[in-house]
């Protein structure tokens, strides 16, 4: 069977995510140590004993799933496969998985991330929002109607979309007229992969070019292409490029089982991407890694 890990984005975030982990395996301990110290606060402690608001603030969330990622992957000694694959920030979870990027590199890029798309929308200007029982094609016909971004095609019949909020909130109206089962904002506090993350993009564009990264030991599927990436500038345009652009992770799955890939195993906090490719494709064997 080839399998292929997979990294979860936001979202997938609890409180208290890891801190068994932390408490019995020492690898697990020296990785939520390094992204302590690299972001020289106890960001450990938000994850293990934090309020959930404080958890899902953008600037927390994002290095904190990627450790607790990192810290299950080191903590079961799972073999790296041959590809790589992360949904959102999850790319850089893969990338750190990968050897590609520092651990400490990560975590500041991924605050930099959080913080940098906080900046770019005032709060309360954006929305995110999912849309439900609808085709892609459809939704994609209303976003150009409406001028929306799509910021992730999920499954068949799940599409978040993102934007200023007068724009979601009109095309989840549209949603509805055109037979959506819900259409709904998520909790996010940015809008995400939209061209309203341009700002955002330019600053990670520049953190990406001062920050060694070298060619990974499993290409990454990635989110911009839904094929392998090795070259480390290609790398470099394709994390910049997902600020602004949609996660193709149905394509993405679905490009997987073409090229002999049958299995993915979700290394993270929670099980979304183990149920997103349940949905996606039959064939395909989902599974989540247990520490």
């Amino acid at each position: 069977m080839s399998s292929i890990l997979v990294f979860p984005g936001q979202g997938s975030q609890s409180v208290g995510m890891g801190r068994e982990l932390y408490e019995n395996n020492a690898d697990a301990r020296a990785v939520f140590d390094e992204v302590d110290d690299a972001l020289n606060e106890k960001l450990s402690d938000i994850i293990f004993n934090g309020t959930m608001e404080d958890l899902t603030l953008t600037r927390n969330v994002q290095p904190a799933i990627m450790a607790v990622s990192i810290a299950m992957m080191r903590a079961s000694k799972t073999p790296l496969t041959q590809y790589v694959a992360g949904h959102s920030l999850g790319e850089y979870s893969a990338l750190c998985a990968a050897g590609a990027l520092s651990l400490r590199d990560t975590a500041k890029l991924l605050r930099l991330r959080g913080d940098a798309m906080q900046r770019a929308v005032p709060v309360g200007m954006g929305l995110t929002a999912v849309i439900l029982g609808l085709d892609i094609d459809v939704v994609r016909d209303i976003c150009a109607k409406t001028d929306c971004d799509i910021a992730n095609d999920n499954t068949p019949g799940q599409v978040v979309i993102s934007g200023a909020r007068d724009v979601v909130e009109k095309t989840m109206d549209m949603a509805r007229d055109m037979g959506a089962k819900r259409a709904m904002p998520l909790a996010l506090s940015v809008p995400v992969h939209c061209r309203m993350q341009e700002s955002a993009a330019n600053e990670m564009r520049d953190a990406l070019a001062a920050t060694e990264i070298k060619t990974p030991n499993a290409a990454l599927i990635s989110n911009k292409t839904c094929t392998p990436i090795s070259n480390p500038d290609e790398i470099r345009n394709c994390l910049v490029y997902q600020m602004t652009h949609g996660v193709r992770w149905r394509e993405s799955i679905l490009a997987m089982h073409d090229m002999g890939i049958n299995e993915t195993i979700e290394v993270g906090p929670g099980a979304v991407l183990t149920g997103l490719t349940k949905r996606i494709c039959a064939d395909m064997n989902a599974t989540k890694l247990e520490v």
